[in-house]
């Protein structure tokens, strides 16, 4: 087509931006030892990136050595990313890449070079050091600032499309619960909400952060839920997706209560095919997921559980949900009344593990909260209907600042007649 670059010029294009890649390099954490390989199919070649503590070495074509992530994209999108037109996250949402291995070391490869003219990049992965603990955050984006905290068993890689998304208007930190991810897996944690919330609120000391809102799906809608309760003049507001809420009935309450999270520290694995089961029947329309998406996070979770903190920390977490009072002077409901930053509940119509019946217990406790259903949709709504649930978001935060503003104003005009 006249106009466009032949393929001859595509290719001389690429193999440029591959070159570069040294000289912006920006080097890595110590003992990093990660390669890279990256799959231009309309170009049909392969570059191979070895990237180390302080170097970055490139080459046409694969080598022997086993890629620890193979990235795949066409010419176009990947001079794009090169340029920094948009992130690769955002490549990730519109499903112009697909990624296979590692997926925080596929993430963190865009943040680990310049861009042209000496640019920062659009992310960056980096860790928070709160007390002992090491929690590893991504971050992109401008603006007021979110904190995104996904659920049990995940990371924040079921966040990647609300941060791609939420990115275009705010700063957002995607961070990966201690004991799951990338970030450090303490044997002594506590792993219940508040422990979770205090770090979390380390977190936003660290990254001197006074006041942000906070977007959680599952265990970190409780964690979130737990912040605003601590600490609620840093928090704006809450985005609360499918929230692991107190239970009501707990006929498995003395049987779970013997079950001992140590069991995790004994060498075990779970099978991929069951990893696979538990992971598809948290949504309702498979069909709205894209498969290479929830192989991803199969294998991601697998790679995790794989070490004994992992373990540990994920029973102990779910055994802390399970157990949770829902009444009492330090039962959740009782204390969900005393919530003060607003929030917004969003709940999946067939949602299996945490029913959106428990709107109602909501309402009761709570008045005050922004309730939606999102019809057709399971446990995990920003995967399963991402465009639905970014719009609330986004709508609510709106809502949210909009009424910051006006008590702002008021109160300056109250100041001004004082004086």
């Amino acid at each position: 087509m006249e106009g466009q670059p032949t393929h001859a010029r595509r290719l001389a294009n690429v193999d440029q931006a591959f070159r570069s890649l040294p000289d912006r390099y920006l080097g890595a954490e110590p003992g990093f030892d990660a390669t890279y390989h990256v799959r231009l199919c309309d170009l049909g070649h392969i570059w191979e990136i070895r990237c180390t503590t302080a170097t970055a070495r490139v080459c046409k074509g694969a080598s022997r050595r086993e890629p620890d992530v193979t990235i795949s994209t066409d010419a176009k999108t990947w001079l794009a990313l090169r340029e920094g037109r948009f992130s690769g996250l955002e490549a990730f949402q519109r499903r112009l890449l697909e990624v296979r291995g590692k997926l925080d070391h596929a993430v963190a490869f865009e943040g680990m070079f310049r861009l042209p003219g000496g640019r920062p990049p659009l992310l960056r992965i980096h860790e928070v050091p709160v007390g002992r603990h090491r929690v590893s955050a991504l971050t992109m984006g401008r603006g007021p600032d979110v904190l995104l905290l996904h659920g049990l068993g995940g990371t924040r890689a079921s966040l990647f499309d609300t941060a791609a998304e939420l990115s275009r208007s705010y700063r957002i930190h995607a961070l990966d619960l201690p004991g799951f991810g990338s970030s450090s897996k303490p044997a002594l944690g506590a792993y219940n909400a508040r422990w979770f919330a205090e770090i979390i609120l380390g977190v936003m000391d660290q990254l001197e952060i006074g006041r942000a809102h906070l977007v959680g799906n599952s265990m970190g809608g409780r964690v979130a839920i737990e912040a605003g309760l601590l600490a609620p003049e840093r928090v704006r507001a809450l985005g609360l997706l499918c929230p692991a809420v107190a239970w009501i009935r707990r006929g498995l309450h003395p049987i779970v209560r013997l079950l001992r999270p140590e069991f995790g520290l004994l060498p075990h694995q779970f099978r991929r095919s069951l990893v696979a089961s538990q992971l598809w029947s948290m949504f309702h329309d498979r069909d709205a997921i894209d498969p290479a998406v929830g192989d991803l996070m199969v294998e991601e979770f697998r790679r995790n559980y794989h070490t004994a903190g992992a373990r540990y920390a994920f029973l102990s977490s779910a055994r802390n949900i399970y157990l949770e009072p829902p009444f009492g002077r330090s039962g959740f409901y009782s204390r969900l009344a005393e919530l003060e930053p607003p929030a917004l509940f969003i709940w999946g119509s067939h949602d299996t593990l945490v029913p959106a019946r428990f709107a109602r217990h909501v309402a009761k406790w709570l008045p005050s909260a922004e309730q939606v259903t999102i019809d057709s949709c399971g446990h995990v709504p920003q995967v399963e209907r991402p465009e639905e649930t970014n719009r609330l978001l986004r709508r609510f935060f709106a809502r949210a600042e909009a009424a910051e503003q006006q008590v702002e104003a008021r109160a300056r005009r109250s100041g001004a007649e004082a004086a």
